[in-house]
């Protein structure tokens, strides 16, 4: 394996942000602003600025206006207030992470931690690495580590690794169940106290569990979740270098001169947007104080307790759910009020053989579902903590087709629970719990009023059709103090972590989001594919076809209706409609051309250090 990522070993994971009370009331007055000029703006939208002789065109609009405005609302909430979890000392034996009433609390032996990495088709080479991490874990206090290789793929590489290192292997006759599967099989043969889940290429810090372990000292923390940190993010490339690369000698001066107009310029940086600070230092992190952080997998650690628990509670909600389903489906056959109790045991009977008992629910998303098991548990009020810290790294993906079937999972597996078995609907959740699952999964349904926003425009440049009743001052009067206390709102909520690229991604993201959305409509399941480790060759144009037909389409369009405005030959547009729907093509060209450059961005060859780049600049080579 190309372990294109030596380069990057030296790199340093961000600090957490720090905490600022002003800042946060800032942001909730400004949100508050907002939230009540949005109401304002759509109840005039909705009463008032409807072009009622093209309603096929306005109505559609002010849908998805209302549609991104409740996204809004559950953002808002989502980002209001920050509550990091008390940190505590980590416990020095079992009693201390139980319950006083409960049968351990008068054990004093130590703490035992499996530590579980699933595989199925990665490099062993790269499994190493991971390995060697984990076994350099560090406890202030005797504890009991131990670290399983988890194979789906039955490599006998594989196994040879694992007795090379000393560690555990398991592996299975069939993959029933992909990772969720893997991780029942290994529960059912391992003994550990908890549980810290990695990927792959999860390579843990020494750091991870004296971090966190003070957090299961209340009894009632089912799991604890930690940032994913891609260590191997693209720097990007000086545009004098880029430019001199592709064109030769000559086009370097030519970098170097806008530089010196708008200061350093780089290519490349973060094509793909995997940057996950915006996620878990402000979307995650502020979720702790409703109890709804949720679990991502990979860097997270579970108090087995917790989660063979859940296992059982869902297992049997399950069971009874069949059951209730099918003596519906008897009693209305048979015509009959009741269904005979002997046909009953029978039949709950059946359902029990035929049950898959699992402590993680056999889904793409199983981390997410597995969470609102936990937290949907009335009678055992399971917590959840987001910890702040980076305490490990791991590789992101390396080119567009990778992070493609990575979103696909991501976005489908979420619609399909918001689907069929929504947590809204679900008892044991408290309102705020909801709403704050609620926007994960309102943000996966964004295609359908995305593609609303990308089409708009070019209607109306090609047609002179407005979806308003008129682009007036009353119109602007409405519509800039809206948008304007939103950004705002955002520059301040999101503590100075860039977000005008996560932004333009989201809305770039529909083709996948709405294949992901169909796919989940025709009762298709998502499928379990592992994200590759290692960049693919090419590029990927073909993956990006939607997004070019919607950047042409802007600019032709946009070309047109200033055409016509200039010559009158093709209709006629007024002044303030052209520049509004010209500012709005322009935000949707550029959304539109990061994911298009990014189907075609390969790594530059021989990446030099920052050092190496700015002599050159310097020096003019």
């Amino acid at each position: 394996m190309d372990f294109y990522f030596k380069e990057f070993e030296h790199r340093k994971p961000p600090e957490p942000v720090p905490y600022s009370m002003s800042r946060e009331l800032l942001y909730q007055y400004l949100a508050t602003c907002n939230l009540t000029l949005g109401i304002w703006y759509l109840w005039w939208r909705w009463t008032y600025a409807l072009n009622y002789d093209a309603m096929w065109f306005s109505f559609p609009l002010v849908f998805a206006e209302s549609c991104a405005f409740i996204g809004s609302v559950l953002f808002t909430f989502n980002l209001w207030k920050t509550k990091d979890e008390p940190k505590k000392a980590p416990p020095y034996t079992i009693n201390e992470c139980v319950a006083k009433d409960s049968a351990e609390a008068s054990e004093t032996r130590p703490i035992s931690i499996d530590v579980f990495f699933p595989s199925y088709d990665e490099e062993p080479e790269l499994v190493r690495l991971s390995i060697e991490d984990a076994q350099k874990i560090r406890y202030p206090y005797d504890i009991e580590i131990k670290i399983f290789i988890l194979d789906d793929g039955k490599r006998p590489a594989m196994k040879a690794l694992a007795d090379e290192m000393g560690v555990e292997y398991i592996t299975r006759e069939s993959n029933i169940g992909f990772k969720a599967g893997n991780l029942r099989n290994a529960l059912e043969q391992t003994y550990g106290d908890f549980i810290v889940i990695c990927d792959a290429d999860t390579r843990p810090f020494p750091t991870i569990l004296e971090h966190t372990m003070g957090y299961f000292r209340d009894p009632d923390v089912a799991w604890v979740q930690t940032p994913q940190w891609f260590f191997d993010l693209p720097e990007g490339e000086r545009l004098p270098n880029w430019l001199q690369r592709k064109f030769g000698k000559w086009a370097a001066p030519i970098g170097r001169g806008v530089e010196k107009f708008y200061g350093p310029v780089k290519i490349g940086e973060d094509p793909y947007v995997n940057d996950p600070q915006m996620f878990y230092d402000v979307i995650q992190r502020r979720r702790n104080w409703v109890n709804a952080s949720f679990c991502c997998g990979a860097g997270s650690i579970h108090r087995r307790e917790a989660v063979m628990e859940a296992a059982l509670r869902s297992y049997s909600e399950q069971i009874s759910k069949e059951h209730k389903e099918i003596e519906k489906q008897i009693r209305k056959i048979t015509k009959e009020k009741t269904v005979d109790r002997d046909v009953s045991d029978n039949l709950r009977q059946e359902i029990i053989f035929d049950t898959e008992f699992t402590p993680y629910k056999f889904h793409v998303s199983e981390d997410i579902y597995t969470s609102i098991v936990l937290h949907s548990d009335t009678e055992r009020n399971w917590r959840s903590v987001q910890h702040p810290e980076v305490e490990s790294k791991m590789l992101s993906p390396q080119d567009l087709q990778t992070w493609t079937v990575q979103r696909f999972k991501y976005s489908g597996g979420s619609i399909d629970i918001f689907m069929n078995d929504n947590p809204l609907f679900r008892k044991g959740m408290n309102l705020k719990q909801k709403m704050m699952y609620g926007a994960s999964f309102w943000s996966n349904l964004s295609a359908i009023w995305n593609i609303i926003f990308l089409t708009c425009p070019i209607i109306y440049f090609l047609t002179s059709i407005a979806p308003v009743s008129a682009y007036d001052v009353t119109f602007y009067l409405h519509f800039i103090p809206f948008v304007l206390t939103a950004e705002l709102a955002m520059m301040v909520g999101t503590w100075g972590v860039a977000g005008y690229k996560g932004k333009t991604n989201f809305l770039s993201f529909f083709p996948v989001n709405m294949r992901a959305l169909w796919t989940v409509l025709r009762g298709r399941k998502i499928s379990f594919p592992a994200t590759p480790k290692e960049r693919q060759d090419g590029t990927f144009g073909h993956l990006v076809i939607p997004q070019k037909l919607v950047f042409g389409l802007s600019l032709f369009s946009m070309c047109f209706a200033w055409f016509s405005y200039f010559t009158g030959m093709f209709g006629s547009y007024p002044l303030g409609g052209l520049i509004f729907n010209s500012f709005w093509t322009i935000n949707n060209m550029m959304a539109m051309w990061g994911m298009i450059a990014a189907a075609y961005w390969t790594p530059p060859p021989a990446d030099k250090t920052q050092e190496q780049e700015s002599e050159e600049l310097e020096y003019g080579i």
